[in-house]
């Protein structure tokens, strides 16, 4: 079983999270911002992801420490359980619809972080959660992970929707991207022998 944890502790931010890759979807999620819990859950269910996550923030100043420590947090226990990524399909796609709202996800879970962000919202909040925090959040997910990601909103009207659809379509490529390959479970996916650096 691929699993790992981590406590991440700093003046702002106290966190423990803890990941199965060889999962079920199953979660126990509390940030203190509901729309956040809400977004990491359906991030778990889709990809099949184990996910407990518990932080305790500094809140009472606003929300950006807890949203982008989240996401550290977690991307370091994801890199962490992945070890060497010996064995791991790598790549990953989905095309998430959610009512009139279509996304698209692409990832290289290649040690090389990068985000592509093309999605954009109409308003500041999503519940409590500032708007401008979910790019932030993938930006700090996907360097801890250590891998490039591609979103991008094809089309879309409703905040809620495109948030949402963005996050079930990066949960299904990232299922897709560390599930082990049967035909090379025991190497590397990269004819460098290593995953990570230029």
């Amino acid at each position: 079983m691929r699993t790992a944890s981590i406590s991440r502790n700093t003046a702002e931010t106290a966190i423990d999270v803890a990941v199965n890759l060889d999962g079920s979807g199953i979660y126990d999620i509390k940030t203190g911002i509901g729309f956040l819990d809400h977004m990491i859950e359906q991030l778990s269910r889709h990809s099949l992801i184990d996910i407990q996550l518990k932080v305790d923030g500094d809140l009472h100043i606003d929300q950006h420490h807890t949203t982008e420590d989240s996401a550290l947090a977690l991307g370091q226990a994801i890199a962490k359980a992945l070890g060497d990524r010996r064995g791991i399909t790598r790549f990953g796609t989905a095309y998430s619809p959610m009512d009139e709202t279509l996304s698209r996800i692409a990832i290289d879970i290649s040690g090389r972080p990068f985000l592509v962000w093309k999605a954009e919202f109409t308003q500041t909040k999503l519940g409590e959660l500032d708007t401008e925090l979910i790019d932030h959040w993938f930006h700090s997910f996907a360097g801890e992970v250590g891998m490039t990601l591609h979103i991008e909103t094809l089309y879309g009207r409703n905040n809620h929707h495109i948030c949402e659809s963005i996050f079930k379509g990066c949960a299904r490529a990232l299922r897709q991207a560390i599930e082990i390959d049967p035909r090379k479970a025991d190497a590397i996916p990269s004819t460098k022998g290593t995953l990570g650096g230029a």
